[in-house]
């Protein structure tokens, strides 16, 4: 090999390599050039080098340009760049390798030349190809190669390659290699210089029941080893005969793998041992120093996670045997280079020895970080000839300085058993600061992570003066740490850094093993990529909030009103607090009877604001968001403190918080219960149902209830659509139990003026009435759900309740669908109510409530003056109208009063969203068919009360008629052969209660057919819930965040809830994120500023949208994000629609088609199966609505067109049955 040694400016100009004939004249004409002195390490010789390239800066600065200018390292990573580094300050020029796999490691561009190796061969294999390793040394004239690491590092076979081929081995020399680097060589030559061994095999097993007699002799637990390793790779710890053989060819395979030799030994394996090991550094006149001691205890699968140096709590004499035996074993074999003696010390403070790894340590650092010594630049240096001496490293001169701790992070999830993930990284935000050092290779954003090497992605060490100083830093440091898009082992670093064992200094080998508290991980939020991922999606696919309809039509922040003195409207109030005087105060200080009394005593008129709750059910679809409330409530407290209450909770807002908000419906009552602090909070809540819209068992009402008033909730206004007596009074029970204010409600339906109306008569309510106030209620509501009380049937119903119960306080609930709410609220005021109900004027009318500002001022004059300022009613109005502007887009098309209620009796809330399922079930345009047909619905139920879930039993059944054309007679026809919707079976079955007058037959029978039938209340005979079980699962499911919130969550909507969850998990929580920005698209270009805590603002600018990766099916978002580019891929649902032209079904009987448009939830049949006449086929769903398919014959299932999830029409064939 021909390599051009001579320095750039030497006077000589003959080439070296004619006056040199051996690699060590070289290198000794290298040293001799450097100008190497005793008093300190590299004193400069004087270059003259151009400044102007890479290559003469780095040789002024480090002071020489010797002959040896190139070295290759033979591997990848972070030990292949941290070499580069030194190689670098020692003014070399670098070559590294690369296996086609790891094309895009970072190694390679920290090198200023790279070559492939092993072209071909696998991602390992590559790395072990030694030939080609040598091949393109020579090729590119380089003078020395560090193995670094792992793969050639402990071949003795290689070393001597590159020396043959006349290139300086930075490491040991080969036969020191091949003495040591097998284990059971080295533990031979221990014995003989007499350093203590842990007894093992006297050399290596070729098979398994070779070790036979040494496991009679020394018993169970035995530790396998590699002979050639090292990493932990190829270790296997046996504790039983059973399961040696497996271990042992898993060893050996293992072995064979990682370093291409699969010999293995055997030793007795110590119980707690700690782990330490002494740095070494020896030159090649036999001097050997030592760098102290690292503790290295703390290992998973025999491979090392944090390293400590110096070992703490050691003893002293322990220490000092331990380094004296090092170098004892160091000099019995002429040791040269950098290398590492590492021994095991047992509870009793015997230390034993069990190898020496004649190679650079992955946990080198933190011996750098404590001695203030490059060991890669003395490995490189002594390699070139220098002497210990030379380098000013005599073991007098070595000293020790504080304490160093270094953790290897790795994208390995500790919770799913430390399990290598891959995949890109989307953000990296490492550490730094005083005392913290970072060894890194893939540590960008960008970089893909790939299975195919080590899961190391970065070693992070850190120093400081004691060990507490250390470790603290070194927290400091983990947290500060930002990694997206893969797992990384971080949480449970922390973990560990925090556990007590750690803290003390005292851990042992099986550390982590022994500990699994270790695995009580808390992980990172994730808060801003998660968020970027779903404005992403938003970019990309636009809003998934169901019922929307185009963009948000505010695009700024709505501006908050000031609020002004009841008594001194020209003074204003400071809201910066909240209010502090109204009616909960009694509530809280004398309980829920007082507070019934004093609203009884009250003068004038109270009033309930349905704005944050039915208000926008009716007008919103429901989709009313918690921070909208939110903003406005401190104000609210203020200008509202004399309303008897705020209605915020129950009736729908539960699940569609949950369903279609995101949000956690717990988080909205504690939210708004903190900033009201002054007026009570009401919910609807259904009898036997709490917020659900089936039937529960007791325990689950009663403990939902105590949950409610927890969390802040005081007054329960408790309904049965039914009015069924027995389903209120385990509501009443329920409440009056968990401290809340019970407010039993009747639900108005006829008309009590009207004597054509004899089901629901005057006295039907008023009996009602006293069976309530005998369950010792406190306070009595009138829900006119559907706005059907007319003035004068208000002063005929509540002027008779009132004479027969005067101490009784009443609330009246109605609906202004009709447009005489208003009227009717100051007719029920007149005839004796204390409470009646109104929205913010821009949230009222139609199907919402009366307007505030109307009925407040209507009865200001007239002695029952409600206490609530007009001017204050205005501003708040001033901020609701900006709102409703912001919800726009999922506005009813209701345009005007709707008399036509009076003949339908269609709730208001479910008017609207009636109306908008028709739409999305294909039947829009045919909603006055559907308002008739409500009618005909209503009759064959038997003429019921009508309030969710009655009321969707109800709409159900109209559109299904609808849309299967029939008329109330073909349904009294055809009723024992149809597929009615799964919510009028139930009702029919008694799932609901049991109606007044009973349920219509044969219309019952003919429905119901075989079905259980229930003539009790539905949740009396039901099994109790397992609280602390359901806790249980949901933990294991979800993780340890579960609360017993969440378990109420769950009971009341299960699959709701998984879904919800699902959701948080992959976006966050979005309840922070402003209205505009969670259902806008954003734009290209828009600064978002969205707070996610208290002292915690993202800045967000969306930059682009990619375009189509067409194979995937997704976009790449670019966003910035607080200042740093930032990327999130999103799946382009558009691109994966398939235009799929589906079968009709025929005539035949047996060609069964879709009875509505919807998503196939379920499929109960297949190919090939017998199924009887009404056996279930499949079941659909349609905007909540189910619908189970049954079968009108008998014979076997032909064909199954239809899957779960599948989007079908009505008409489409769902199966096929030969008959």
């Amino acid at each position: 090999m021909t390599i051009d040694v001579c320095p750039e400016n030497d006077i000589d100009q003959t080439p070296y390599h004619q006056h040199i004939s051996s690699t060590h004249q070289k290198i000794e004409a290298w040293v001799s050039h450097l100008g190497y002195d005793t008093s300190r390490p590299g004193t400069p010789s004087t270059p003259s080098a151009n400044p102007h390239t890479i290559t003469g800066l780095r040789k002024k600065q480090a002071g020489h340009s010797g002959p040896l200018k190139k070295v290759l390292v033979a591997n990848r990573g972070e030990i292949a760049i941290r070499v580069f580094r030194t190689a670098h300050e020692l003014a070399m020029s670098t070559v590294a390798i690369y296996s086609h796999e790891d094309r895009m490691g970072a190694h390679r561009y920290k090198s200023d030349e790279s070559y492939l190796v092993g072209k071909g061969l696998s991602p390992v294999a590559a790395y072990l190809s030694q030939d080609d390793i040598v091949r393109i040394a020579v090729e590119h004239e380089v003078d020395m190669i560090h193995p670094g690491y792992g793969f050639l590092s402990e071949n003795a076979e290689f070393a001597q390659k590159v020396e043959n081929a006349g290139i300086a081995f930075i490491g040991p020399r080969p036969e020191t290699i091949d003495a040591l680097g097998d284990k059971t060589k080295a533990r031979t030559l221990a014995m003989k210089t007499g350093v203590p061994v842990v007894p093992g095999t006297p050399g290596p097993v070729d098979a398994w029941d070779e070790a036979s007699d040494f496991i009679e002799k020394y018993g169970f637990p035995v530790i396998i080893k590699a002979a050639m390793g090292g990493g932990g790779r190829g270790m296997r710890v046996v504790r039983d005969q059973e399961s040696f053989k497996e271990n042992f060819e898993r060893a050996v395979s293992e072995a064979k793998s990682a370093f291409g030799d699969g010999t293995v030994f055997i030793e007795r394996f110590l119980d707690k041992p700690r782990h330490i090991e002494v740095q070494l550094l020896a030159d090649g006149e036999g001097n050997c120093v030592h760098l102290f001691e690292r503790d290295c205890s703390v290992q998973r699968r025999h491979q090392k996670v944090v390293e400590v140096a110096p070992a703490p709590h050691l003893d002293e004499s322990v220490r000092q045997g331990i380094l004296s035996d090092a170098l004892k074993l160091a000099r019995a074999v002429n040791y040269r280079n950098a290398g590492t003696a590492e021994f095991l010390v047992d509870q009793q403070n015997r230390h034993y020895f069990i190898e020496i790894n004649p190679r650079i340590q992955v946990e080198h650092t933190i011996t750098e970080e404590i001695t203030g010594i490059d060991i890669v630049a003395a490995q490189i240096q002594i390699a070139a000839g220098v002497t210990l001496e030379q380098l000013g490293l005599t073991q007098e001169h070595i000293h020790r300085r504080g304490f160093a701790i270094q953790c290897r992070i790795t994208t390995e999830d500790a919770a799913a058993g430390f399990q290598p993930d891959t995949g890109k990284i989307e953000v990296y935000r490492s550490a730094g600061g005083n005392g913290v050092r970072l060894d890194a290779s893939s540590g960008y954003a960008g970089a893909q992570i790939t299975p195919h090497y080590d899961s190391l992605l970065v070693k992070c060490s850190v120093s400081g003066a004691t060990f507490e100083v250390a470790r603290r830093k070194m927290l400091r440091a983990l947290v500060e740490f930002r990694i997206r898009g893969v797992k990384t082992n971080i949480p449970f670093l922390i973990r560990l850094l925090t556990h007590q064992v750690f803290e003390s200094g005292k851990t042992w080998t099986t550390f982590i093993d022994d500990t699994p508290d270790l695995f009580k991980l808390v992980h990172s939020q994730n808060r801003a990529q998660k968020l970027l991922a779903y404005l992403g999606d938003l970019a990309v696919n636009g809003s998934s909030i169901k019922g929307q309809m185009g963009e948000p039509g505010l695009p700024t922040e709505a501006i908050i009103p000031q609020i002004t003195d009841n008594a001194d409207p020209s003074k204003i109030i400071d809201t910066s607090v909240p209010c502090q005087n109204g009616w909960r105060n009694i509530i809280v200080n004398e309980g829920p009877e007082a507070f019934a009394k004093a609203i009884r005593n009250y003068k004038g008129t109270l009033i309930m604001d349905t704005t944050w709750r039915d208000a926008h059910q009716s007008l919103l679809a429901t989709r009313m968001r918690t921070v909208d409330m939110a903003n406005i409530a401190k104000e609210t407290s203020h200008a509202l403190q004399n309303a008897y209450s705020l209605e915020c909770w129950g009736g729908a807002t539960f699940d569609v918080a949950m369903r279609f908000l995101y949000e956690d419906p717990w988080d909205r009552l504690r939210t708004l219960r903190k900033l009201v602090p002054n007026i009570p909070l009401q919910a609807l809540v259904r009898g036997a149902n709490a917020v659900g819209y089936t039937s529960y068992p007791d325990n689950a009402i009663y403990d939902f209830s105590k949950k409610a008033v927890e969390a802040g909730l005081d007054i329960f206004r408790i309904f049965d659509s039914l009015n069924y007596l027995d389903n209120l009074k385990i509501g009443i029970d329920a409440a009056k139990k968990a401290g809340g204010v019970v407010e039993a409600t009747i639900c108005y339906s006829g008309d009590v003026a009207n004597p054509k109306k004899t089901k629901y008569t005057l006295q039907y309510y008023l009996d009602l009435t006293d069976a309530l106030v005998k369950e010792g209620i406190h306070v009595l509501g009138i829900k006119d759900m559907a706005g059907l009380l007319k003035p004068e049937a208000a002063r005929i119903l509540i002027g008779a309740i009132r004479k027969a119960h005067p101490d009784l306080p009443i609330h009246v609930h109605s609906h202004d669908t009709a447009g005489i709410a208003a009227a009717s609220m100051i007719a029920c005021a007149h005839a004796g109510a204390d409470v009646v109900d109104v929205a913010i004027d821009d949230l009222s009318g139609l199907t919402s409530q009366p307007a505030m500002g109307a009925v407040c001022g209507a009865l200001e004059q007239t002695g029952l003056g409600t206490g609530i300022s007009h001017e204050n009613i205005q501003a708040l109005n001033q901020y609701w109208s900006q709102i409703r502007k912001l919800y726009q887009c999922f506005e009813a098309n209701v345009r005007a009063s709707d008399s036509g209620v009076f003949d339908h009796e269609m709730p208001g809330g479910q008017y609207t969203n009636l109306q908008f399922q028709a739409s999305q079930l294909g039947l829009g345009t045919q909603w006055v068919e559907i308002k008739k047909k409500y009618i005909e619905a209503n009759q064959l139920c038997g003429d019921i009360v009508k309030v969710t879930p009655s009321s969707k039993v109800v709409g159900d059944f109209a559109q299904f008629m609808v849309s299967n054309q029939l008329s109330k007679q073909d349904v009294l026809e055809k009723a024992s052969t149809l597929d009615f919707p799964s919510s009028v079976v139930e009702f029919f079955q008694g799932y609901l209660g049991q109606p007044y007058g009973g349920f219509p037959e044969p219309l019952r029978s003919n429905i119901i057919r075989d079905k259980e039938r229930i003539d009790v209340r539905p949740g009396l005979n039901m099994k109790p819930l397992e609280f602390n079980k359901i806790k249980g699962e949901l933990k294991e499911k979800y993780g340890p965040h579960i609360t017993d919130f969440d378990v109420a969550s769950y009971y009341m909507y299960p699959k709701v809830f998984e879904e919800f969850q699902g959701f948080v998990d992959k976006y966050g929580d979005l309840s922070v994120v402003p209205t505009r920005y969670f259902l806008g698209k954003p734009k290209i270009g828009e600064e978002m500023t969205i707070s996610i805590e208290k002292g915690k603002t993202l800045t967000i600018k969306l930059l682009a949208v990619g375009t189509l990766n067409e194979q995937k099916g997704t976009r790449e978002c670019f966003f910035e994000l607080n200042g740093e580019s930032r990327a999130v891929v999103i799946e382009d649902t558009n691109a994966a629609i398939e235009h799929v032209s589906r079968e009709k079904a025929t005539s035949d009987p047996g060609s069964i088609g879709s009875p509505m448009s919807g998503v196939v939830i379920d499929v109960r049949v297949k190919q090939g199966q017998e199924v009887k006449a009404g056996d279930p086929l499949c079941v659909l769903s349609a905007m909540k609505m189910e619908s189970v398919v049954s079968s009108p014959v008998s014979g076997k299932v032909k064909r199954v067109e239809v899957k779960e999830n599948d989007s079908i029409a009505q008409g489409d064939l769902v199966v096929e049955i030969t008959h």
